[in-house]
């Protein structure tokens, strides 16, 4: 990071000796091991009360769980989806074996991974809403510990790693997602895991090159790095599109990203042909790492469809079951294209319909459920039970305009975190809208996926408010605005420095007397993001029973309901 508010410049005229190579391109995480894990645990377990808590209500299915549950029960039984009888709906089945089936296959709008992971939940606890929101909560609860931990990295604070995790737990939207069985809830846990996987190996290969460099072990082009955690970003992302398509998204951008990281650290570490090395060395290992390890992991996802004969444009299947996966691949193809016809041809009118620039403003979230029981709520006249799948509104808007200040941070500062955080934002929004153009129909939940990155944006930004802990200085002179901190003789890159500390973490290795107004800053942001977290749990309690289906008051419900859009 650059900025002169995290460096001091030590008296005119004395030099200092720079810190290892390894040091400056990947500095270790400051902070007690024990509290980086206990901290986002008992966060983690705040999430999963509030995701696990009345999880089978309501007693039947809502919105399109109604398309998902069977689908995955019938993956239980068949290994493919298959058709259910009409009034499946209402029927609260006891047991995978229930007769409930008509003839013939179901043609799919997405690929089966998701709904087989809606299946383990059913294969645990049966076909009940329980057990079909089952793995839909546990998803919405282990995005909380990962997105803790991987908050805590990139930015060197288990305070703000802990903050992230919060906020992501009291978003009404991530809430509602994580207790109904859709599919987008597991988009955004497969891409927040990959992203982690991602943002872990960039430290680690970091650390790696600079070792390597240091020992002499390295041409012109910089030494081969193995990259180990980028294969389970891959595994990761291929799952997310094994999900849903909109996966494919991330695997392009995210796939750009990492290659541009490789060649900012080979720069930044001195490699005399930084560009060729990286085009050598690192471009074609990450293609593989990246989109062919998520091509296979995809694949695997359907083995039901490719192994058992019978599913929805599967063909004759071979007597020799090895020889199927190869056999399958015509139809599969054909299949593909079936279901790449239906989306773009896609354009049914939805009364909860919304387009991809209403999304981070809560212009038209979706109604889940709603019914009005009858002398359910004391003695009010009239009660209403609701789950409306909308965002925590001043966690959203409070995101709008932190996204805006990360976009200024990356031009300003070229700070890499910025520029992540940008792209995993871009990549699951910008990319809807020629489909919006198209009239492609959509809704709010699509944009699941996006809030970790949102939430992430909030907490660069909070932490750039507070500044470090500790001041500490980062070379032979200080930076100027808009310039990067170095050493006189270390290479010098401002998009690949590390940047930790933002909110407890030292930025260096040399510590120095704090800059004037240090403390006061750090009091004044402290409590500006102390305040922001209280006004977010307090909307997010306030707005909970319209997210959980609560009975409450017409009148009580009608004041949640801020706009008539909202309806």
């Amino acid at each position: 990071m650059a900025t002169t508010d995290l460096v001091h410049a030590p008296a005119i005229g004395s030099r200092r000796r720079p810190p290892p190579l390894r040091e400056w391109l990947a500095p270790a995480i400051p902070g007690n091991p024990l509290l980086s894990w206990l901290g986002p645990i008992l966060v983690t377990l705040f999430a999963g009360y509030l995701r696990f808590d009345g999880l089978g209500t309501p007693k039947s299915v809502v919105f399109d769980e109604t398309y998902y549950a069977k689908d995955a029960l019938a993956l239980l039984k068949f290994g493919w989806e298959h058709n259910t009888v009409k009034d499946a709906d209402k029927l609260l089945i006891a047991d995978q074996h229930a007769n409930i089936w008509t003839d013939g296959p179901s043609f799919v709008a997405h690929p089966p991974f998701g709904k087989w992971m809606i299946a383990i939940g059913e294969w645990m606890f049966g076909a009940t809403p329980f057990g079909w929101r089952f793995m839909p909560a546990l998803a919405g609860t282990l995005s909380v510990l990962i997105l803790c931990r991987v908050a805590r990295r990139m930015t060197g604070s288990t305070m703000l790693g802990c903050a992230a995790g919060l906020l992501l737990a009291v978003d009404g939207l991530a809430f509602v997602t994580s207790r109904a069985a859709l599919l987008d809830i597991f988009v955004m846990f497969w891409v927040l895991a990959g992203f982690a996987c991602l943002v872990n190996d960039r430290d680690r290969s970091r650390r790696a090159l600079a070792e390597k460099i240091e020992r002499g072990d390295a041409s012109i082009y910089g030494p081969f790095l193995a990259h180990g955690w980028r294969w389970g970003g891959g595994i990761c992302l291929g799952l997310a599109c094994a999900t849903k398509w909109t996966g494919v998204f991330y695997v392009a951008a995210f796939g750009l990203m990492v290659v541009l990281w490789d060649y900012g650290a080979r720069r930044a570490a001195g490699v005399r042909a930084p560009f060729t090395g990286t085009v050598l060395l690192e471009a074609g290992p990450a293609f593989v790492q990246i989109v062919v390890a998520g091509l296979l992991a995809y694949l695997a996802t359907w083995w039901g469809w490719i192994f058992k004969p019978g599913a929805w444009g599967r063909g004759e299947a071979s007597g020799h079951v090895l020889w199927r996966p190869f056999e399958a691949m015509p139809d599969l193809w054909r299949h593909h294209k079936q279901i790449l016809d239906f989306h773009t041809g896609l354009d049914d009118k939805h009364p909860y319909q919304s387009w991809p620039w209403d999304w981070p403003v809560l212009r038209r979230p979706v109604a889940f459920f709603y019914t009005e029981p009858k002398n359910a709520c004391g003695g009010a006249a009239r009660c209403s039970r609701e789950i409306l799948g909308i965002g925590t509104p001043a966690l959203w808007w409070g995101a709008l305009a932190a996204l805006i200040a990360v976009a200024l941070i990356w031009v300003m500062l070229r700070d890499w975190r910025a520029g992540a955080i940008l792209v995993g934002f871009l990549a699951g929004w910008l990319t809807w809208f020629p489909s919006a153009f198209a009239e492609r129909t959509m809704f709010l939940f699509y944009a699941t996926p996006l809030i970790p990155f949102m939430v992430l944006a909030v907490v660069l930004v909070l932490g750039y408010l507070m500044g470090p802990a500790t001041a500490s200085f980062a070379g032979a002179h200080a930076a100027r605005p808009g310039e990067s901190a170095h050493y006189d003789d270390t290479p010098e890159d401002a998009s690949t420095l590390p940047g930790y500390g933002l909110g407890g973490a030292h930025t260096a290795v040399h510590p120095g007397p704090p800059p004037p107004g240090a403390g006061m800053r750090r009091l004044v942001g402290a409590a500006a993001a102390g305040a922001f977290l209280l006004v977010v749990l307090a909307n997010f309690a306030y707005f909970h029973p319209i997210l959980s289906a609560q009975t409450i008051p017409y009148d009580d419900w009608h004041e949640r309901i801020w706009f008539g859009s909202w309806v």
